[in-house]
C-alpha cells in the first residue's frame, strides 16, 4: 500500500512538472562522485585522502575516477593528459561534456538517462567500483536514482548516436565503454614498462579529454618476493641472483651460501690457521706473537722480558730461548748453570799432581807440595823438623788450603779460619796477610788469642786464581832457662 502511494504521488509530481520548464539538471552523481556546486558538475571523490589507511601490506594508494587503486610503491603511474577534441554543450543530453553515456527519449514519463561503468579489482586490495544507475526527470528538475536491475528500466535506442570523452568509444548498446589503450597499443608506455589498462568506473563526471593509463616496471623485483636468498639478493631486469657475504659461497643450488674453508683453499696465516664461520684467524706457534697485519709471526724475544729467565746469560732464538753458562758450568733443568767437575771426569794432571776442582775449572797441584827443609806430614802439611838447624829461623810448619769461591758471593763473607794447632804457655800470637791482598778483597780479623777469621770483603769476578799468603807469629814471653 505504501508502494503504491508512492508512485502515485510521483506521477503527480512528473505530470504537474511538464506543465513547467523543460529544463534537465543533475543534482546527483554516481557513486565516488559528489555535486560540485561552484562548478555545476560532478567530481571525484579523493578516498586516498578521507579513507585512513586504505591499501594494506606497504601498498601505495592511487586516487582515480570513482575509485582508487592500491599498487606497489615501485608502480609508476603516467598521466595522458590530452586537449579536448571537441567541447560539449552542458545542456546536451545527459551531460556528455562531464563523460557521461546517455540516452534520451521522449515521452509521457519525460526524459531518462543512464550511466553504466564496470567494476575493476587491482593488486594489493585496491578496487575501482561504480553502480550503474538509470536516472528519470520531468520538467519540475525532480530527480530520481534505481537500481539497474530495476525491472521498469527504459529500452535504449540503439540507433541514437552519442559522443562520448576521450578514452571511450560508443559500444553497440549506445553506452561510452572505455577503451582498452594497452590492448590498441596506443599507450604511451615506454619499452622497459608493461601496460595496464585503467578503465575509469563512470565517465559521467570526468574532466573532458583526460585519460590515465599505468605503466609499471617489466622488471619484477624478484628480491623482495619469497624464495629468498639466503644472504644476499641482486635484482636484474627479468631475472635476479644471489651473493654471498665474504667468507662465504654459493651452494650449487645458488642459493644457499656455505662457509669458505680459508685455511684449505688459501691459507694465508704464516703458522697456524683456524676456519671459523665466515672467516678464520691465525695464531702462531709458542715463542711469536702475530704481527700488525693479524697474518704474520714476530719472534718474541724473552730475553728482553725478564732478566730472570737464566741465571748466566739469555740467548734469544726463533721462537724460543736458551740459557748459556761461562767455561766449566753446564746448564741443569734450562737455566740454572753447575759446576763441571773435571776431576771427575777428565783431566790433564800428572801422576804427581792431585787435581783439585773449583767452580768453572781445574788446577794441577803437585802431591807433594813440601820443599826441603819441609817434610809432608799429612795432606798438605809441611813441617821443618826441629833437628835441622835451618828450620831454627823459617816458620815451624805451613798449610796448603786450596778453596773455591763464586763470584756472586755476597760480602763481607767469612771464608777461611787460621787456628794455632799447640798451645803454649805465656805466648801471644799474632796474624798477618803477607801477599795476595794487593787490591784489598780480603781482611784478616781475629778471633780469638789463637785463631783468626779471613774475611772477603769485595766481590770477586773471575774466574781467577788468588793465592794469599797468611802468616801466624807465635811469640813465647818466657820464662826461659839455660
Amino acid at each position: 500500500m505504501l508502494k503504491a502511494l508512492f508512485l502515485t504521488m510521483l506521477t503527480l509530481a512528473l505530470v504537474k512538472s511538464q506543465d513547467t520548464e523543460e529544463t534537465i539538471t543533475y543534482t546527483q552523481c554516481t557513486d565516488g562522485y559528489e555535486w560540485d556546486p561552484v562548478r555545476q558538475q560532478c567530481k571525484d571523490i579523493d578516498e586516498c585522502d578521507i579513507v585512513p589507511d586504505a591499501c594494506k601490506g606497504g601498498m601505495k594508494c592511487v586516487n582515480h575516477y570513482g575509485g582508487y587503486l592500491c599498487l606497489p610503491k615501485t608502480a609508476q603511474i603516467i598521466v595522458n593528459n590530452e586537449q579536448p577534441q571537441q567541447e560539449t554543450p552542458a545542456a546536451e543530453g545527459a551531460g556528455a561534456a562531464a563523460n557521461a553515456a546517455a540516452t534520451s527519449s521522449t515521452g509521457t514519463g519525460g526524459v531518462a538517462a543512464t550511466g553504466v561503468a564496470a567494476s575493476g579489482v587491482v593488486p594489493g586490495g585496491g578496487f575501482v567500483a561504480s553502480a550503474a544507475a538509470e536516472v528519470q526527470t520531468g520538467r519540475n528538475n525532480f530527480v530520481t536514482r534505481r537500481n539497474p536491475s530495476d525491472p521498469q528500466r527504459i529500452p535504449i535506442n540503439p540507433s541514437h548516436r552519442i559522443q562520448c570523452a576521450t578514452g571511450y568509444e560508443q559500444s553497440e548498446h549506445n553506452v561510452c565503454q572505455d577503451i582498452d589503450e594497452c590492448t590498441a597499443g596506443t599507450h604511451n608506455c615506454r619499452a622497459d614498462q608493461v601496460c595496464i589498462n585503467l578503465e575509469v568506473p563512470s565517465p559521467v563526471n570526468a574532466l573532458p579529454g583526460i585519460r590515465r593509463e599505468n605503466c609499471l616496471d617489466k622488471f619484477i623485483d624478484e628480491c623482495t618476493i619469497p624464495p629468498y636468498c639466503h644472504q644476499r639478493c641482486v635484482n636484474t631486469p627479468g631475472s635476479f641472483y644471489c651473493q654471498c657475504n665474504p667468507g662465504f659461497q654459493l651452494a650449487a643450488n645458488n642459493y644457499t651460501c656455505v662457509d669458505i674453508n680459508e685455511c684449505d683453499a688459501s691459507n694465508q696465516c704464516a703458522q697456524q690457521c683456524y676456519n671459523i664461520l665466515g672467516s678464520f684467524i691465525c695464531q702462531c706457534n709458542q715463542g711469536y706473537e702475530l704481527s700488525s697485519d693479524r697474518l704474520n709471526c714476530e719472534d718474541i724475544d724473552e730475553c728482553r722480558t725478564s732478566s730472570y729467565l737464566c741465571q748466566y746469560q739469555c740467548v734469544n732464538e726463533p721462537g724460543k730461548f736458551s740459557c748459556m753458562c761461562p767455561q766449566g758450568y753446564q746448564v741443569v733443568r734450562g737455566r740454572t748453570c753447575q759446576d763441571i767437575n773435571e776431576c771427575e771426569t777428565t783431566n790433564e794432571c800428572r801422576e804427581d799432581e792431585m787435581c783439585w776442582n773449583y767452580h768453572g775449572g781445574f788446577r794441577c797441584y803437585p802431591r807433594n807440595p813440601c820443599q826441603d827443609p819441609y817434610v809432608l806430614t799429612s795432606e798438605n802439611r809441611c813441617v821443618c823438623p826441629v833437628s835441622n838447624a835451618m828450620c831454627r829461623e823459617i816458620p815451624q810448619s805451613i798449610v796448603y788450603k786450596y778453596m773455591s769461591i763464586r763470584s756472586d758471593r755476597s760480602v763481607p763473607s767469612d771464608i777461611f779460619q787460621i787456628q794455632a794447632t799447640t798451645i803454649y804457655a805465656n805466648t801471644i800470637n799474632t796474624f798477618r796477610i803477607k801477599s795476595g791482598n794487593e787490591n784489598g778483597e780480603f781482611y784478616l780479623r781475629q778471633t780469638s788469642p789463637v785463631s783468626a777469621m779471613l774475611v772477603l770483603v769485595k766481590s770477586l769476578s773471575g774466574p781467577r786464581e788468588y793465592i794469599v799468603d797468611l802468616e801466624m807469629v807465635t811469640v813465647n814471653m818466657g820464662p826461659f832457662s839455660f
